[in-house]
């Protein structure tokens, strides 16, 4: 599965941006669960958010919680982070990543994912 991830920028403090990760042509991740990580400058990447495949379940780091939402479109394909009041420790690579599906386990270890996306930056100024 290749994964493709978009949607970064420049924003400033307090603004909003949507992160998007759809899955290579011909290939599909409607059936995997997903997740989103991220890495600020000379740091390790960290869990930010992750969706099962159908949706109903999410689970996000405490440092993101009510304001970045994660879901998915209704064919269950492209994977959106819509991030809110965004702060300057936002600042990051964003990397979206899929686990096979009936894979165990909350989503929040790199370890668990099979796949990765190259990776979309995102810098908040203030």
């Amino acid at each position: 599965v290749q994964l493709q991830a978009s949607g970064g920028g420049s924003v400033q403090a307090g603004g909003s941006l949507r992160l998007s990760c759809t899955a290579s042509a011909a290939q599909t991740v409607y059936s995997y669960n997903m997740g989103w990580f991220r890495q600020a400058p000379q740091k390790g990447r960290e869990f930010v958010a992750a969706i099962d495949w159908s949706g109903s379940r999410t689970t996000y780091a405490n440092s993101v919680k009510g304001r970045f939402t994660i879901s998915r479109d209704g064919t269950g394909n492209t994977v959106y982070l819509q991030m809110g009041s965004l702060i300057s420790e936002d600042t990051a690579l964003y990397y979206c990543a899929a686990r096979e599906p009936m894979s165990q386990g909350a989503g929040t270890g790199e370890s668990e994912y099979d796949y990765w996306g190259q990776g979309t930056k995102v810098t908040v100024s203030s």
